[in-house]
């Protein structure tokens, strides 16, 4: 071994500079042949699901929906969105002007207060990243 570095990484360990210089793996990308007929029956079906949703709270029908089954929709919705963007996609998460800025701020605020984090550390991460 050469260096330090190396027989560190050899080791399975990494160095102080090593473990500052880490990066998250590579994003999945989609297969060069994607599935059209699955992308267009799952993106009806989302469509068709949004259009319920929406239907039920003008009906005043909020309990349309387990909060189980919200839950796994709002992880799901943004675990793609954040792969999206991720794979170089640049799009917005909901249609601009399409939810009201109250719905955008308590969503956001359950959303950071669910994943333990304060809106300074989103303040901070955006600062880093540029997003």
């Amino acid at each position: 071994m050469s260096s330090p570095k190396r027989a560190a990484k050899a080791a399975g360990r990494t160095t102080n500079s090593a473990a500052k210089t880490a990066r998250r793996p590579a994003p999945m990308r989609p297969s060069a042949k994607p599935r059209v007929e699955l992308v267009d029956g799952v993106s009806a079906d989302a469509k068709r699901l949004a259009e319920a949703i929406e239907r039920g709270i003008v009906d005043g029908r909020l309990d349309l929906l387990s909060t189980e089954a919200l839950q796994k929709l709002m992880a799901a919705a943004c675990r793609v969105y954040a792969a999206r963007l991720d794979a170089g996609d640049q799009i917005m998460p909901v249609a601009k002007n399409s939810i009201s800025a109250t719905d955008v701020m308590v969503t956001a605020s359950g959303l950071l207060k669910a994943a333990d984090l304060a809106v300074f550390e989103l303040g901070m991460w955006q600062s880093w990243t540029g997003r």
